[in-house]
């Protein structure tokens, strides 16, 4: 997934396990833009005591890395596609690079 190399590349804050950041992933389809507190949202289903403001940075990192093409852009399939469009997620690469 997208996120695996954030915990290897960053020095800075806290670490993510490979289990993490696929819920990390999960949830940013779940809970989009629009979602009322939607990084206590996150953070909760991320676990491991993840605060908002850590599941919001993680995010961030994520957008920059995909925008530079540090890490691939995931390619979600049916459903899961559809509900991360919108969030920002997506909507921040433009279409068609890899």
């Amino acid at each position: 997934m997208a996120s695996s190399s954030l915990s290897s590349r960053r020095s800075s804050g806290s670490s993510w396990t490979p289990q993490q950041n696929k819920l990390f992933e999960q949830a940013l389809t779940w809970y989009d833009k629009d979602t009322p507190d939607r990084w206590q949202n996150v953070a909760r289903a991320v676990g491991g005591g993840k605060s908002a403001e850590e599941v919001k940075q993680h995010y961030d990192l994520l957008l920059e890395d995909l925008e530079t093409g540090q890490v691939p852009i995931p390619n979600y399939h049916g459903n899961a596609n559809e509900r991360i469009k919108g969030t920002g997620y997506a909507n921040h690469i433009p279409m068609g690079s890899s």
